[in-house]
């Protein structure tokens, strides 16, 4: 009977969840419908279908709705799709991305613009920003920074020459697995991109000693490589091993637990308004005498804005000539940076500001 009784309730309870799903299906379909009416009156106004700022604000919003309920990254994760869904109701963004599939950058552009977007694949980094150069993307996912390597070299020296502008940031932590067809002990070669070899050093140092490690061009392309060669392993994440038929030999063989990297995604114009809550990054060059960069900073300072990053850089003009990356807290729409931005431009050579999104939209997903 007690038995009976529990088979009831559990019917019940699901007859319920039925009822809801009814009603959930309803108003998604209503969502999508007022998706296409924005995604018109974009078109009319010439807008884009991508705005990092409003995404922001309704990630914000449905969480504070939730009152937690629902946590938070579960939001997200339901989020993506659905809004990815809706963006491609109204237009499906092409997205560029350090190729081929399943490198951490074609992970980092699935976390943000979802399933439903196209993704175009290129070979190097400052390839994905020629894309979007080119029209045949129309936004950028390339890497900046890793928490343990530290810039991403190539990116920011791209981004000095390019007139795309920062629109978006996403952080995705980094997982490496050993990926092969044979044993660990049959490994001859590695393959692997020259950032994730030195995040595995000390493990390829201490199991896997003097084997021939082979740098390319991505962690897809090293999996890729290590598919088609007997002997052969890559340095990878679980993901690629799945695309190209790879097993996992060993997994997390990073040496820092705390292994993450940070993506900025690139397109025409940097996020649409400030949300009261942005960065901005810029670039710039300084004068060569005694207290040059002291004076730049000195400005932020004065005008209440702090700098959460300042990283320098060779200029490759000419020897010992250096530019300084900054990231700093607020949108460069607002009338104080932009104040301070024509008062630091005035102890400068050249400055350049690369772009502007809302500070949290590492942690959001989008909305159109």
């Amino acid at each position: 009977m007690a038995e009976e009784k529990t088979t009831e309730a559990l019917e019940a309870l699901r007859r319920a969840v039925d009822e809801l799903d009814a009603r959930i299906v309803e108003l998604l379909a209503e969502r999508s419908e007022l998706s296409s009416q924005i995604g018109r009156a974009k078109l009319g106004n010439g807008d884009a279908v991508y705005a990092p700022a409003r995404e922001a604000d309704v990630l914000e919003r449905v969480t504070r709705l939730a009152g937690g309920r629902i946590r938070p990254q579960h939001l997200r994760a339901i989020y993506g799709e659905i809004l990815s869904a809706s963006r491609d109701l109204q237009r499906p963004p092409r997205i560029a991305f350090l190729g081929p599939k399943a490198t951490f950058g074609h992970q980092a552009a699935l976390q943000r613009f979802g399933a439903a977007a196209e993704y175009v694949p290129a070979a190097t980094n400052p390839d994905v920003i020629a894309e979007v150069e080119r029209g045949n993307a129309d936004y950028g996912v390339i890497p900046i920074e890793n928490s343990t390597e530290g810039p991403v070299g190539e990116s920011q020296d791209r981004l000095v020459e390019t007139e795309l502008k920062v629109c978006d940031e996403v952080t995705i932590a980094v997982a490496h697995c050993l990926l092969a067809r044979c044993p660990t002990e049959e490994v001859r070669t590695v393959y692997s991109h020259p950032q994730a070899a030195a995040q595995c050093r000390r493990w390829l140092a201490q199991h896997l000693p003097d084997r021939h490690v082979v740098h390319v061009a991505s962690t897809g392309l090293a999996a890729e490589r290590a598919a088609r060669e007997a002997g052969a392993a890559a340095i990878a994440n679980r993901l690629a091993g799945e695309v190209f038929g790879l097993d996992v030999l060993v997994s997390n063989i990073h040496d820092s637990s705390n292994n993450y990297t940070r993506f900025w995604v690139v397109g025409p114009r940097m996020s649409e308004r400030p949300t009261g809550s942005d960065k901005t990054a810029l670039v710039f060059s300084i004068r060569d005498r005694v207290g040059a960069l002291r004076d730049v900073v000195q400005v932020f300072a004065e005008a209440g804005i702090s700098l959460s990053a300042i990283q320098s850089r060779p200029s490759r003009r000419r020897a010992w000539d250096y530019i300084f990356f900054v990231e700093l807290r607020g949108h460069a729409a607002e009338p104080h940076v932009q104040r301070a931005l024509e008062a630091a431009e005035q102890h400068t050579v050249f400055l350049k500001v690369l772009g502007a999104w809302p500070l949290d939209s590492s942690e959001a997903v989008g909305d159109p």
